[in-house]
């Protein structure tokens, strides 16, 4: 068996250290806020000396949008894939909305930094906004270009129908799970997906 090579060993020591850094951030973030975490208290948590971690991110700013943008690309990729958008709309879009509702309403740990998010966004906008911009804005993109690639669906706007689909999937995890109100206004989620998966696709009718 061929011994591993020095510079993979390196490169595989790195990206463990990172993803320690990174998880340990998580932590430390969402138990005391972005403002109140500070360098020492990640390193200790992720159990790596400050200088390993000050070596891989400059600052909190830029380890806390690390951690954004990796999160965003997880859920991106787990919700819409790889690849275009393709099929039959009834199909793709039920699956998506499902998909959605699944990863955001049934995973913790994304609620809780949402709610940090919120939180810290009037303090940190900046910070808020690259949530928008890893994730928000290229969701939008592709469900507008997969409706605009459907012309049996006549829709006048895919851009602004994409939005009224993501902010219904986002608005209902916000009202059910991140602010806890399941119990005030229960609604089954196939109820709203089978709601916006007809509105989208008999407008044309």
């Amino acid at each position: 068996m061929a011994r591993p090579k020095v510079g993979d060993t390196n490169r595989s020591n790195t990206t463990d250290k990172v993803e320690k850094i990174l998880h340990g951030a998580m932590q430390e973030f969402l138990a005391h806020g972005y403002a109140a975490t500070s360098m020492d208290k990640v390193a200790e948590a992720a159990g790596v000396s400050k200088a390993t971690v000050y070596s891989h991110f400059q600052d909190k700013e830029g380890l806390f949008k690390a951690l954004i943008e990796k999160l965003a690309r997880k859920r991106f990729q787990l919700i819409l894939g790889t690849q275009p958008l393709q099929g039959e709309p009834y199909i793709v879009l039920r699956r998506l909305a499902k998909t959605a509702l699944n990863q955001m309403g049934g995973d913790p740990e994304y609620q809780s930094f949402e709610r940090l998010l919120i939180g810290e966004s009037a303090r940190f906008p900046e910070l808020a906004q690259i949530f928008i911009a890893s994730i928000a804005k290229p969701a939008i993109e592709t469900i507008g270009k997969y409706l605009a690639s459907r012309p049996e669906l006549k829709i006048p706007d895919p851009e602004a129908t994409a939005r009224i689909l993501i902010g219904s999937l986002v608005h209902f995890v916000m009202t059910q799970e991140i602010m806890h109100g399941k119990d005030i206004m229960p609604m089954e989620s196939d109820r709203l997906i089978d709601a916006l998966t007809y509105l989208i696709v008999n407008c044309a009718e």
